[in-house]
């Protein structure tokens, strides 16, 4: 089965603050003309941080620095974290090669001047294709209907994959879902290669085996099948899909033989991959985590939940010092955060719903609202009619790009309404903020039910048939979660998640496991070749 996907199945969304258009520090041309590991993985005790500080992570071999090469899919919601993961890696002197298109890594944030040397960024041309824009490289460039064309483009980059990855000779690859065709390219090259995932334990858990992902099974033949724990998940749990999350990918699904799914790329890439790299963390995901390496049936290493660092501490922008100016005259803990990353855009009838929501809700606002994607999108968004002018007094709403970091470290910041991008969502606890979601793509509906059976987060109530919601109910899970007493849990369990995502000393932990592991399983090569060529 080889299912076309016009949606995609899992979310590729990050915070607007993070796409400025920004020059990286260095770059190096690229050129555009049989390992298999199954080895027994440490992973850190769960039960109490004490513990886990006692437990060594995996140990290095040898003392030479590792050479990785990083090939993220064409989104930022994916670019971002590689990159964030990239910038703690070349911390312990690792050097990184990153592959992407020229018009994105022109647009990704600058490195910190002490990495510029150990982190090389290598543009690789991005095939033409119909129905693409020429300008067009990423994802947040297009409708969201159009972007299954990027994957189309993205599969032209074989051939430039395999000569850049002999160019290189690197010790280690790490792929996006999307390449599904590279792990057997770099095991011709005797290159290991990991899968590195960007989305959640869950999700993947959630996905199914790798044979699932590419075949189906005789348990799923309708959307309902969809919308229920699967069989191969051993343990109770509420995580699942809500059937009009499921419909909204059904297509993607089942699909035809015209393109390539999405299922069927992670089946593919997860079932040719020599391990698994996780964005999660033992204290968050246990049980997910454990099954995940008996439904692949090799090595799953968590790496840790990779918060965004704001790359400009000091850059004080005209825009953010009148934001500032604004949320200083805020009361503490009183103003609602809203931002939907740069992918997710609520339809019409869903945004009228959040504003006047909102405007029922009574609380003051800085609302960071994105009304189209890209410059062909024909159906912008708009807002009511004279919600603006109602609203002025106690809220803002901005349509440019906004410095999502320093707004949730502000003390006026009493909630954070996401969209439950995994980048958000790990950002938010750093600062205190409680989380009230609402989803838009497929793998943010596994993230708001994993956040909310935990009790880090509160969705906005919607009919299970077709999502829809009502004004009242936004303003009703607005005030509970910011301001009213049985909302309590959700702000106390925001200041016990900061022991978790802000704990630098234990997501350091699982950096140095996992590139133990990678030290440990690199491949032999010629001591003469051990680093790049910068010519």
């Amino acid at each position: 089965m080889l299912p076309s996907a016009r949606l995609p199945w899992f979310s590729t969304s990050h915070e607007a603050a993070a796409v400025v258009g920004r020059t990286p520090h260095a770059t190096l041309s690229g050129s555009a003309d049989g390992f298999r590991a199954f080895a027994s993985v440490a992973l850190p005790d769960s039960s109490t941080s004490e513990k886990q500080k006692k437990k060594k992570p995996i140990t290095v071999a040898g003392e030479s620095k590792l050479h990785i090469a990083m090939f993220p899919w064409l989104a930022f919601g994916h670019m971002i974290p590689f990159l964030e993961f990239a910038k703690l890696v070349a911390e312990k002197g690792h050097k990184i090669s990153f592959s992407s298109t020229p018009k994105n890594i022109d647009r990704l944030p600058k490195l910190p001047p002490h990495l510029a040397s150990l982190i090389y960024f290598i543009k690789l041309p991005l095939p033409q294709i119909n129905h693409l824009p020429q300008n067009a490289e990423a994802t947040i460039d297009v409708p969201l209907d159009d972007v299954w064309y990027f994957k189309k483009a993205y599969d032209g980059l074989q051939q430039p994959m395999a000569q850049l990855l002999q160019s290189l000779s690197p010790d280690w690859l790490l792929l996006d879902f999307a390449a599904y065709w590279l792990p057997s390219i770099a095991r011709s090259l005797n290159i290991p290669n990991a899968f590195f995932s960007i989305v959640t334990a869950a999700c993947l858990g959630y996905l199914g085996p790798p044979s699932f992902l590419m075949h189906g099974d005789e348990d799923h033949k309708k959307p309902e099948d969809y919308a229920v724990l699967p069989k191969w998940v051993t343990f109770p749990s509420t995580v699942r899909l809500k059937l009009y999350e499921v419909l909204k990918i059904y297509n993607g699904i089942t699909g035809d033989k015209t393109n390539t799914s999405d299922f069927y790329r992670f089946g593919a890439t997860l079932k040719d991959c020599d391990m698994v790299a996780v964005r999660s963390c033992m204290e968050l995901e246990p049980e997910w985590l454990k099954l995940l390496e008996q439904l692949y049936e090799k090595p799953v290493i968590p790496v840790g939940e990779l918060p965004t660092t704001d790359y400009n501490n000091s850059e004080e922008t005209e825009g953010w010092k009148s934001m500032k100016e604004w949320l200083d005259k805020q009361e503490k803990g009183s103003v609602v955060y809203i931002a939907f990353g740069s992918e997710a855009k609520p339809s019409q009838e869903e945004l009228n719903e959040i504003a006047q929501g909102l405007e029922f809700s009574g609380l003051p606002f800085l609302w960071v609202l994105r009304k189209s994607r890209g410059s062909t999108d024909a159906e912008p968004i708009k807002l009511p009619e004279g919600f603006e002018e109602r609203t002025k007094e106690r809220g803002v709403v901005l349509t440019t790009w906004a410095p999502q970091l320093k707004i949730l470290a502000h003390d006026s910041i009493g909630g954070f309404l996401t969209h439950t991008g995994w980048s958000s969502v790990v950002e938010a606890p750093q600062f205190l903020r409680p989380l009230i979601l609402f989803t838009f793509l497929a793998d943010q509906g596994i993230n708001a039910r994993l956040l909310e059976e935990k009790k880090i987060g509160y969705s906005i109530p919607r009919k299970e048939q077709d999502g829809s919601f009502t004004r009242n109910s936004v303003a009703e899970s607005l005030r509970l979660v910011v301001v009213e007493d049985e909302g309590k849990i959700y702000r106390d369990k925001a200041k016990e998640m900061k022991r978790v995502f802000g704990d630098r000393d234990k997501q350091n932990w699982y950096l140095d496991n996992f590139l133990g592991y990678l030290e440990n399983h690199r491949r032999l090569k010629n001591p003469e070749v051990d680093g790049i060529d910068q010519n």
